[in-house]
């Protein structure tokens, strides 16, 4: 957390990186509190001026809002499932000052109750109308396949049932639940159920089991990759641009792949246009020292594997993989801030806990 700190603590004493937006708040928190109790011009009164304000704080972040209790006005910040901004969301909540009247919580919490259920386009999504089945597969014997059915799916009506399937499960699960634990899912209709449904009321229990299994059996595997042998791969694209990957094929054949499931990819644009789409000289030292950096705050003695890199047209891309995701995404924000005047750094964390994004890079 030190680089972070760096980043997000000034020298002011008791500074942070939040301390403006939760100034701000506290100025309006009695308009606000009002509006919420009331649920009178919501959007123009409380929804324009709080979602300028976060845009202004970090991209990504969103917000519910509503009465706890008679008194207690609750906002939920949110990253909608995006897995790059839980971090950040958990620091601006952990940063709140006591307010009386208000609870702020991050990310939205699990339901405590088997009987949510949510109504959309004259559907509805609960117990009653989902079920689910997992697979199981040999070759991916940690992969979390979860296939759900609605009892209403059909090819026509899709884009609402997976839209309100999912906002059930959000809801159901909680979003960092439901964000992290579930490695791919599939939507069908009962007429193409492949095995026998099991109710939806079981799948916390279901993930729950699988997570501990998953981490007694991963905890405290490593690999150190410094002194890995990277191989070297060129081409010609169609656009005569050049591209060299240097890859680390000795980690892609490595069994325990599923220890480290997330994946960052960092990419930093640049002007390769003189050179084939390759960066110059000052261009391609830069990209390399800003990789030590990354892998520096990042090393593979802490759980984060640094698999290789491809460059051309016009872009450096980093692949990292990790045995978490909160501080790879504290570790490249930290990078964006401190280079944006010279370079852009964009990147993306998903889960692929068997590496299969790599496939390209793999001789069959």
């Amino acid at each position: 957390m030190k680089f972070f700190k760096k980043i997000f603590q000034s020298e002011s004493e008791n500074n942070n990186y939040y301390a403006a937006f939760w100034a701000w708040f506290q100025s309006k928190e009695k308009e606000f509190h009002k509006v919420v109790k009331e649920r009178n011009n919501v959007e123009l009164g409380l929804f324009n001026k709080l979602s300028s304000q976060l845009d202004q704080l970090h991209e990504g972040f969103y917000f519910l809002a509503g009465m706890a209790d008679e008194s207690t006005a609750e906002l939920v910040f949110t990253t909608e499932g995006n897995i790059k901004n839980i971090v950040f969301v958990e620091a601006l909540v952990a940063a709140a000052p006591f307010i009386k009247g208000w609870r702020f919580t991050a990310l939205k919490p699990p339901s405590n109750s088997p009987n949510i259920s949510i109504k959309m386009s004259g559907y509805e999504f609960n117990k009653e109308t989902i079920s689910f089945y997992y697979h199981e597969h040999e070759a991916q014997p940690d992969a979390i396949d979860i296939t759900f059915v609605h009892q209403d799916y059909k090819p026509d009506n899709e884009k609402i049932i997976s839209s309100g399937t999912f906002i059930f499960l959000d809801n159901f699960l909680g979003e960092l639940n439901f964000a992290t634990l579930i490695d791919n899912i599939d939507l069908v209709g009962p007429n193409q159920a492949a095995q026998k449904l099991i109710p939806i009321e079981k799948l916390n229990a279901f993930l729950t089991w699988r997570q501990k299994e998953f981490i007694e059996k991963y905890n405290g595997t490593r690999h150190n990759t410094d002194d890995d042998e990277y191989a070297m791969l060129e081409g010609v694209l169609e656009n005569d641009n050049r591209i060299i990957v240097t890859i680390n094929r000795e980690l892609l054949r490595w069994d325990s792949k599923a220890s480290h499931p997330w994946i960052l990819r960092v990419e930093i644009p640049y002007n390769g246009e003189d050179n084939n789409g390759m960066p110059n000289q000052e261009m391609y030292d830069f990209l390399n020292d800003l990789e030590d950096e990354l892998t520096q705050e990042l090393p593979s003695r802490e759980g984060y594997l640094n698999v290789g890199r491809q460059t051309g047209d016009h872009k450096r891309t980093l692949f990292l993989a990790c045995k978490e995701f909160r501080n790879p995404s504290l570790v490249c924000f930290a990078l964006q801030q401190k280079y944006h005047s010279k370079i852009t750094i964009d990147y993306t964390i998903y889960k692929d806990k068997y590496w299969l994004s790599f496939n390209r890079f793999v001789k069959h």
